[in-house]
């Protein structure tokens, strides 16, 4: 068995410091020192056998004493006689640690970070004693981070948009390449009442903390030549900002909603119909539009566990939602165009029909075949216009 040597020992204090333990000790003041470092040595006979490499060994070891302290025990052998051997290794301070792995720089610029946040926000200390790794590495751009949680802090729900804030130092794209970060921050330091905390991850920062976000966008064409908004019929591809989307009251009795965009400028044309480009998994975009409650919505996906899940999605938004080709039918009509879903999920969905379900259950249990999937754009365009025709009539 290896004996420990004085890399093994840095390689101990190593680990420590990739814990972030160390610089954690700078923060909270809970010192982890004394800290006794396990020490793997020659048994008895070892010493009696290789007395010469013991003796090696001891040496080694007591060279570096100085950025560690070493514990004896004294062994009798009937040989050798009494000697003493080291029993354990004491690392009595945080700076005897630093010094052994050359982190006393390091440890500076940490304290620094430390003396700044006690003095501007010291809320913050607790994020560093938990995260002071990720403190070290945002060292050069903490000044500004603490410059940008002040301001927040005086401007609650600025209702401006980040390009808009005038802060020295800090431009808008410090502000948006750190807004990770920053959400951490600002959720420790602001008023509970200056937080949505329905918003959420890098996309919802604005409105989590009250700027301004550029709008979603919707874009629809309608389908049938007798309704237009603007200009001529073949104008009719629009996109409108969601507020002004949910002010319309289009005369129409069906919105198709589809996946793909080939298949959006393909759609065929349809009686009282629209059809909107769909944004996947993002649907909460339609919700301020009331008067698509009213309206019979039909949506188009591919037929796969996620196309599923976005369809079950929808309907959190839009309970009347119907799909639209998106059956067993179809899926069976098409073997010769089934793929593979790469990434297949089998998570609950409640807000299926029971056939969508029964599908939905045979796709994520491969009952069919292994990750299958029929991709929107693959189905028969004969059958699209035949669905539509039919749906549209109704």
């Amino acid at each position: 068995m290896k004996w420990t040597t004085p890399a093994d020992i840095r390689r101990q204090v190593q680990k420590l410091w990739d814990k972030g333990l160390l610089l954690a000790t700078l923060a909270d003041d809970e010192s982890i020192f004394p800290r006794r470092i396990p020490l793997k040595g020659p048994g008895s006979a070892e010493m009696a056998e290789r007395f010469a490499e013991v003796r090696s060994w001891i040496s080694d070891l007591d060279q570096h004493v100085g950025h560690y302290r070493l514990e004896w025990r004294t062994v009798n052998h009937r040989t050798l006689g009494a000697n003493s051997i080291p029993a354990a290794i004491w690392i009595d301070t945080l700076e005897d640690a630093l010094k052994l792995i050359g982190r006393q720089q390091d440890a500076n610029i940490f304290a620094g970070i430390i003396a700044m946040s006690r003095a501007a926000q010291p809320q913050l200390i607790t994020w560093l004693a938990k995260r002071p790794l990720r403190g070290l590495a945002l060292a050069d751009s903490w000044q500004h981070l603490l410059a940008v949680v002040a301001w927040l802090k005086a401007h609650p729900h600025p209702q401006i948009y980040l390009r808009q804030v005038d802060i020295p130092g800090v431009h808008s794209k410090f502000i948006e390449s750190h807004r990770g970060v920053l959400a951490e921050l600002l959720d420790l330091t602001l008023a509970p009442d200056a937080i949505d905390e329905r918003e959420t991850g890098v996309a919802g920062f604005c409105k989590r903390y009250g700027f301004l976000d550029k709008p979603s966008r919707i874009r629809f064409r309608l389908l049938d030549p007798s309704t237009t908004l603007i200009g001529r019929e073949n104008a009719q591809d629009i996109t409108l900002t969601d507020q002004a989307f949910s002010t319309l009251d289009l005369t129409v009795k069906h919105v198709f909603i589809t996946e793909n965009e080939i298949n959006f400028l393909a759609f065929p044309r349809a009686r009282n119909s629209m059809v909107i480009f769909g944004a996947g998994y993002g649907f909460a975009m339609l919700a301020e539009a009331h008067w698509l409650q009213s309206r019979k919505i039909h949506y188009w996906g591919d037929i796969d566990t996620h196309g599923f899940a976005i369809l079950d999605q929808l309907r959190a938004y839009l309970r009347q939602v119907s799909s639209f080709l998106m059956d067993k039918e179809t899926f069976l009509a098409h073997r010769e165009h089934w793929d593979r879903e790469p990434q297949p999920q089998a998570r609950e969905l409640t807000r299926l029909t029971s056939a969508e379900q029964e599908l939905y259950d045979e796709l994520c249990t491969n009952r069919l075949g292994t990750h299958l999937r029929l991709e929107q754009e693959r189905i028969r365009f004969n059958r699209v216009l035949d669905m539509a025709a039919k749906l549209s009539a109704q």
